[in-house]
């Protein structure tokens, strides 16, 4: 049963009023009346007047915003930032990354981010030299290294850059034929473009160096596309038969040079070999000669059984000399031992048959042998 609810004997059960005290929640205005004459009584010397009321709410007021101000002077710097300080809006310092405090409405933060690298993009039509027209695309990378210039050097460097990186490639294309631009010369564009775009930011201070200058793209205009990619497909091939011309003539002249000095070796070796050959003879000759002067028959009788032995003694034949005869016969050993160990057992009791007819076979071996007896004689 609830404590109020009719019917209950005329007994008041409120949870709040227990044993005739009212203990119910206190009232806000008697909270803030009670917390007025305290602090009217600290400052206004026990004066209970609504004067004194009015001074402590204000000076309640004054402190909150004290500490509301203190604590909203904390700070954080990243670590890739730099903070560029203004006191009443002038330069007064810069402070590196961590948590920092700043008296509020009286210093101004800025953080500048001076690792991150940004990109800034050129794009337009373009007159070149030779009065043709590209349209040429360009991207500049660039990084904050001074924060105090980077914000008051000028106005906007951001803007700055990309009106410097405009001139300067406009500048450069104007100086430039097309093919140049179109094909073979985008690396000389791209590092001429890079040397006036920093001598156009140098005298202004701000605050930025270039990382990279990028030349993205160059065409012509949409009418003439065609036609010019056509030309530059045929500069292109041109380009790749001399390069593949260029690799072969590397391969082949090497290898051209190393055939020749080969030969030249070899010819040199032969050289040298035929000139110590004749020394030899010359040398041989040189000995040869007193002991032929000394006894000439007995020498050139020795250099006939000597060059004989010489010749015989890598065949297989056998020669005879028949007396009163002009002709020798011979006999072939070789062609004997191959019929004889091929021939049938009534064959290998006679295993010599007869020679041939000298007059068939041995001219040639006479000849031989007579211009090796004049040679031997004639010494």
């Amino acid at each position: 049963m609830a404590w109020n609810e009719p019917g209950n004997n005329g007994k008041n059960n409120d949870p709040w009023k227990q044993g005739g005290r009212d203990q119910g929640p206190p009232d806000l205005d008697e909270v803030f009346r009670n917390f007025g004459k305290k602090f009217g009584g600290i400052f206004g010397g026990g004066n209970k007047s609504s004067g004194n009321g009015a001074s402590a709410a204000f000076i309640l007021i004054l402190v909150i915003a004290a500490v509301v101000w203190g604590i909203s002077g904390f700070y954080t710097i990243k670590d890739a930032e730099r903070g560029v300080i203004l006191r009443f809006g002038q330069y007064h310092t810069e402070v590196g990354a961590g948590i920092h405090w700043k008296p509020t409405f009286v210093d101004t933060v800025t953080p500048v981010n001076v690792q991150e690298v940004k990109s800034l993009r050129a794009d337009g039509f373009m007159l070149t030299q030779d009065q043709n027209l590209v349209r040429v695309t360009f991207e500049v990378q660039y990084r904050i290294f001074n924060a105090r210039d980077y914000l008051f050097s000028v106005v906007n460097a951001d803007r700055s850059l990309g009106e410097a990186t405009d001139a300067a490639l406009r500048f450069v294309i104007g100086h430039s034929i097309m093919d140049d631009v179109l094909t073979r010369g985008r690396e000389v564009v791209r590092q001429n473009t890079r040397q006036e775009l920093e001598g156009i930011i140098e005298p202004y201070n701000m605050g930025i160096t270039l990382v990279d200058v990028n030349f993205r793209d160059a065409r012509p205009p949409e009418e003439v596309r065609d036609a010019f990619d056509d030309a530059i497909k045929a500069q292109e091939d041109q380009e790749r038969f001399v390069q593949e011309a260029t690799a072969y003539a590397r391969e082949i002249e090497p290898r051209a040079r190393g055939q020749v000095n080969r030969v030249m070796q070899e010819a040199e070796a032969y050289k040298q070999q035929i000139v110590l050959k004749a020394q030899g003879e010359v040398a041989r000759f040189e000995r040869l000669l007193p002991e032929y002067l000394a006894a000439p028959k007995v020498t050139r009788d020795r250099l006939y059984l000597e060059t004989m032995e010489y010749v015989y003694s890598n065949t297989s034949k056998v020669l005879v000399d028949v007396k009163n005869s002009n002709n020798i016969m011979y006999l072939p050993l070789d062609q004997l031992m191959k019929q004889g160990g091929g021939s049938t057992g009534s064959n290998s009791a006679n295993p010599m048959p007869l020679p041939a007819r000298s007059s068939d076979t041995i001219t040639p071996r006479q000849d031989t042998v007579r211009g090796s007896t004049t040679r031997s004689g004639r010494g």
